[in-house]
């Protein structure tokens, strides 16, 4: 009985050693510290996470990220994120679209209309606000009746008359009541002949808003084309996206000609890629493809047409390729070198993701610092709801504000002392289990070495 209850007593010794070096945390144990500073009224504290921080994570999923106060001891925090993105909850529509007309020497901007509409405020008649002489009138754009669709627009989809070769380019105003607008910035589509064949751009991203009307005014009136289809992509996600945040210039490397390969920093969930053209006339028809690791196939992600190109004494471009938010960490560009291709060095790129919000609990005086850069511990962060009582958008909006002290500033987090103290503790647990194993030993030599009892 006495060797039993000695054994349990050094299993339990052992136990209670493992567990506590594993749960003390402390800044030192991350790789990279950031120092932060608050304002605004707490306990609880939000902060927009830099991408440049956000990249010093070893874990893709941010576990190894931690906020301590000023004596290290780690406050509880929330990750506000927005999952990878999924085209099966996005939905086409077909929506219809009206001209807008005004005089050829008319020097406001938007054509003055008189507009008609039942009692859901679906258009029926768009007519100009005044009566126009036959030959005077000039097309300026177009109005697009959204009133039906209840969920945020994502893309709108153009065709046009098939006589309007070259770029498209006009501006998008959103309005609820046809009488306030509201800037949505520009558009840009084409159509052009490449290589013996027709090269076409119909798509122009949206911001992910919901809106009753659009309204299409182009750049040069003249050149506005007559509309063949206007379709509108809206999605109706959970909560609205974050924004997104643009990375630094990333170099890449060019595997053979027409082919470009960049490695991120990490998996992440890219929403947009800028490719960077730096010579004039560039006309490139691509392919994007990705993957998590080097030992996985490619998987295509989406296609496009890239250009640089001189119109008028100015510069029409289009770098970007909008993605569909799955996790990579390898992109890989494929380019139609019929239009003369992109060089043989690869193009440096910027990729997007949507911003990260960390929310934490204040506890303990500051200075807080953040720290991460781990790869063997725990996702510690809880949900929202359970951090902050009665937790809602407007609450999340009116939180204290959290900033990193001087924009991105990293600080090692090993010094020379913390080593010391650590590797004495690893030095301890060792010898806590070899003394243990050593008494097992003896307990069992000792035991094999008693005779037998006699019956």
């Amino acid at each position: 009985m006495s060797q039993k209850l000695n054994l349990g007593w050094w299993g339990a010794v052992v136990l209670g050693v493992t567990l506590s070096a594993g749960a003390q945390e402390k800044p030192a144990d991350f790789a990279t510290q950031v120092p932060l500073s608050v304002s605004g009224e707490g306990p609880w504290y939000r902060l927009e996470l830099p991408l440049g921080v956000q990249l010093k994570a070893r874990q893709t999923d941010l576990s190894d990220l931690r906020v301590f106060n000023a004596v290290g001891e780690p406050q509880a925090y929330a990750l506000a994120r927005e999952p990878a993105q999924t085209r099966e909850n996005r939905t086409l529509n077909d929506v219809k679209w009206f001209p807008l007309y005004n005089s050829a020497d008319a020097t406001e901007r938007a054509p003055s209309v008189r507009v008609q509409s039942n009692t859901n405020g679906t258009l029926i008649e768009v007519q100009p606000s005044s009566q126009l002489e036959a030959g005077e009138e000039e097309l300026r754009g177009w109005l697009l009746d959204a009133s039906s669709i209840k969920a945020p627009l994502q893309q709108l989809i153009l065709d046009w008359t098939s006589d309007r070769d070259g770029f498209q380019r006009f501006s998008i105003e959103v309005s609820d009541d046809l009488q306030h607008w509201q800037s949505w910035g520009e558009g840009q589509v084409a159509r052009l002949t490449f290589a013996d064949e027709r090269v076409e751009q119909h798509e122009v991203g949206l911001p992910g808003q919901s809106a009753r009307y659009l309204r299409l005014l182009w750049s040069s009136p003249q050149s506005a084309p007559v509309l063949t289809s206007a379709q509108l992509e809206s999605a109706n996600p959970r909560t609205l996206p974050l924004p997104l945040v643009w990375s630094q210039p990333l170099p890449g490397t060019s595997v053979k000609a027409g082919e470009y390969i960049w490695q991120l920093p990490m998996g992440l969930n890219v929403q947009r890629l800028q490719i960077e053209l730096s010579q004039p006339n560039s006309l490139a028809p691509v392919t994007l493809s990705g993957r998590r690791e080097t030992s996985l196939p490619w998987q295509p992600l989406t296609s496009g047409l890239l250009y640089r190109l001189t119109q008028n004494g100015q510069d029409v471009v289009q770098n970007e390729l909008q993605l569909p938010g799955q996790t990579v960490q390898q992109l890989k560009l494929t380019v139609d070198e019929r239009g003369g291709g992109l060089g043989a060095e690869a193009p440096t790129v910027r990729f997007a993701v949507r911003s990260t919000q960390l929310v934490f609990l204040a506890r303990g005086a500051g200075p807080y610092t953040l720290a991460l850069g781990s790869a063997t511990v725990k996702a510690a962060n809880l949900p929202l709801s359970t951090l902050i009582p009665e937790y809602s958008a407007a609450k999340l909006a009116a939180l204290g504000k959290a900033t990193v002290e001087g924009g991105v500033v990293v600080t090692p987090a090993a010094t020379a002392p913390t080593v010391v103290d650590t590797n004495w503790k690893k030095f301890g647990l060792w010898g806590v289990l070899l003394l243990s194993v050593l008494f097992l030993g003896a307990m069992a030599f000792s035991l094999l070495r008693k005779p037998p009892v006699k019956s």
